[in-house]
């Protein structure tokens, strides 16, 4: 008997998230059980068209204009007049869908900058296991051919199969976008077509990085490396990878937008996304030399540099790689957005949130925790990722993508190519700020109070501030503001009750509030709106410290000379 056909099911808020945590459990979603992208099912649709004697016509991403793209490919436009839509049956007499193998020379770039996903492809083909997972065996232009055809794509967090009618945009008889050298082959036109879909368009897919594609070819994580920077064993990593059936690319980066696609004398090309496809080492003039096999998805353009045709121990212990990824960026092309720049840092989770799921940290927990590790890029991919080594623990990811992007670019600007805010450059980024406001009491932050704040968030000692950090100490200056509540940005002795603390979740008791004016109010008792911050600070400070040191929470610590030398001149 045969099944009935599986409708879609479209919730939304809690009911969705519920629907989908238990589907997941029982499976659905792995590359053996993937997801019915759009809800398509391609075994019944392939037996309805066998039996009506049709061929597929995909009502999700029609053979039409729309799917083309929203700009340069858009209606209209004159990239896309003349173009016809057709069936590899009006191609060639006998279309193949894979002649002899998948190989990486099936791939050459067509009209599309998306050399980038073309050179994933070609990696791809160097792992039979990896390709047959994202293109399913039995699939043919001869037997059981209906014009339909499905490939698998993992899509943050989950394996879509995803369905495709034969259809491919062409121009004067020829395709128009990705092809095969043969002429008579069809896998990797169709498997582009399928990701055009799963992104809103062709043009969706122009520009980008192979790293996108790799992971969406195996679900796994993609890792950096900077070839001016490299480390020591580089080349043992790229061998155990290949070994190990990763994907691996590699490109030369771009000074300027007259570089892109520059062809160097050796006939590199600048800005263009090359697979790397073998690594072998081989005896030469008495030493062993390391070879790097690269293939660039154009089918042409080749190195004519040498070997063109015509270790040090590791650290022991563990390390484990850290991506953040954002979703749906292309897909929102044709709306104006594109990727944002993103980042991460990394917390260690307080001991009473240890092995519990769903905890929210508030704010409090960052301004009074500094970061473990962030991530070596801020920048606007699809992916930022780092390996680190930690010790064990359970830790916390704060993406860095939500900070506002005029605060962002402030902060780039004055952080310099290091990222990091030393305690001169809070100095200056401070004051540049606080002079945009007139009402605020204040001479500006001098030195010594930037130091304290450096102090605070920095308790890896490096003296300096990432962006999180950073932007966490503004909204903490912020907060100081709002909580006071006083106009002209001042107060007075008199103004703040004796025995309440302006610093949240602390008393202090009348003495101390006094000895706080005597040390930072002017002489008419009023604190400036920089003293006032670094009064908070200082005392944030001290208070965080004798928490960590009261391990024992009955009020009293003690301290050797180091520590309390390590206290009074730190902080």
């Amino acid at each position: 008997m045969a099944e009935p056909p599986v409708v879609p099911v479209f919730c939304t808020g809690v009911s969705a998230q519920v629907r989908r945590q238990r589907a997941k459990e029982l499976g659905l979603g792995r590359h053996d059980n993937a997801v019915r992208y759009l809800g398509q099912d391609f075994g019944q649709l392939a037996q309805e068209c066998r039996s009506s004697g049709t061929l597929f016509r995909d009502p999700a991403f029609p053979p039409a204009a729309s799917s083309l793209g929203f700009r340069e490919l858009g209606p209209g436009s004159s990239k896309t007049r003349g173009v016809q839509w057709k069936r590899p049956t009006e191609l060639c007499p006998r279309p193949q869908f894979i002649v002899d193998g998948a190989t990486r020379t099936d791939i050459c770039q067509g009209a599309l900058g998306d050399c980038w996903l073309l050179a994933a492809i070609a990696s791809l083909t160097l792992n039979e296991t990896l390709l047959h997972r994202v293109v399913p065996h039995g699939q043919s232009f001869q037997q059981g051919y209906a014009g339909i055809f499905h490939f698998q794509i993992w899509q943050f967090g989950e394996w879509l199969d995803v369905v495709v009618d034969d259809f491919l945009p062409t121009k004067d008889g020829k395709l128009l976008f990705v092809h095969s050298a043969e002429g008579s082959e069809f896998w990797s036109a169709l498997l582009e077509k399928a990701y055009a879909k799963v992104n809103g368009c062709y043009e969706a897919l122009s520009g980008g990085s192979t790293s996108e594609g790799f992971e969406d070819f195996t679900g796994g994580v993609t890792e950096w490396f900077d070839l001016r920077r490299p480390p020591a064993d580089l080349y043992q990593i790229i061998l155990k990878a290949l070994e190990r059936g990763s994907l691996l690319g590699c490109s030369i980066d771009i000074t300027s937008a007259f570089d892109m696609e520059a062809v160097t004398f050796k006939k590199l090309v600048k800005g263009h996304a090359y697979s790397v496809t073998g690594a072998k080492q081989i005896p030469y003039r008495g030493q062993a030399l390391e070879l790097i096999r690269m293939r660039n998805p154009w089918g042409e353009v080749e190195w004519t540099g040498a070997w063109s045709d015509g270790d040090g121990g590791r650290e022991p212990g563990c390390s484990f790689l850290l991506a953040l990824m954002q979703k749906h960026r292309r897909r929102e092309r044709r709306y104006g957005k594109d990727m944002e720049t993103i980042g991460f840092a990394v917390y260690e989770v307080p001991p009473e949130y240890v092995g519990r799921s769903g905890v929210h940290l508030k704010r409090e927990f960052f301004l009074a925790n500094a970061s473990r590790a962030r991530s070596e890029q801020f920048i606007n991919l699809r992916e930022v990722s780092t390996r680190f080594r930690l010790p064990p623990g359970e830790d916390k990811v704060l993406r860095e993508s939500e900070i506002d992007e005029n605060f962002k670019q402030l902060f780039k600007q004055l952080a310099g190519p290091d990222l990091e805010i030393s305690v001169t450059e809070l100095q200056t980024i401070l004051n540049r700020i606080i002079a945009k406001h007139k009402d605020l009491r204040t001479k500006g932050f001098s030195l010594e109070s930037c130091r304290s704040m450096v102090n605070l968030m920095d308790k890896d000692g490096n003296g300096k501030l990432g962006l999180v950090e950073f932007n966490v100490l503004w909204n903490r200056i912020r907060n100081y503001l709002v909580g006071l509540g006083a106009p002209g940005g001042a107060f007075g002795g008199p103004r703040v009750p004796p025995g309440l603390s302006p610093v949240p979740g602390y008393r202090l008791n009348k003495r101390l509030h006094e000895l706080l004016i005597t040390r930072y109010a002017e002489p008419d008792l009023a604190l400036d709106f920089d003293s006032f911050v670094c009064c908070l600070v200082r005392l944030e400070t001290m208070f965080r410290f004798f928490q960590a040191m009261d391990v024992d929470q009955d009020g009293v610590v003690t301290f050797d000379l180091l520590q309390w030398l390590q206290l009074t001149m730190f902080a």
